[in-house]
């Protein structure tokens, strides 16, 4: 077996010109092309992310809509904490209420928290 790392040595003590005649013989003797290996990289990356959605959802307090004591209420029902945290929470806004929660739970809570009278973001 060859080694690898005296390998790797020598091919970045390649000159530019002599690293595309090596290219070429490559592709020569195994019949790949270096160019459409790199163009299809970016590709298949930028289909990477736009096939996945979103599975986890952090629901942000942005603000008590000048309803604090109905979002305090709120929150105290979905957080469980006590009056003094879930007080000190809505006053802290932006503040998470809940994180890693799925899709549909956090849609319910942003309509909860928003028929109270606040502001809620999902990210």
């Amino acid at each position: 077996m060859a080694d690898l790392a005296k390998i790797v040595e020598e091919l970045s003590a390649l000159t530019v010109l002599e690293a595309a005649d090596l290219s070429k013989l490559l592709e020569e003797k195994w019949g790949v092309s270096a160019a459409a290996a790199v163009a299809a990289a970016p590709a298949a990356a930028a289909a990477g992310p736009a096939a996945e959605e979103q599975t986890e959802f952090d629901v942000i307090l942005t603000g008590d809509g000048g309803n604090k004591i109905n979002v305090i209420k709120e929150v105290r029902a979905i957080t469980g904490l006590g009056l003094g945290e879930a007080k000190a929470l809505v006053e802290g806004a932006p503040k998470a209420v809940k994180e890693g929660v799925n899709k549909a739970e956090a849609e319910e809570l942003k309509k909860k928290i928003e028929a109270a009278g606040g502001t809620v973001e999902l990210k």
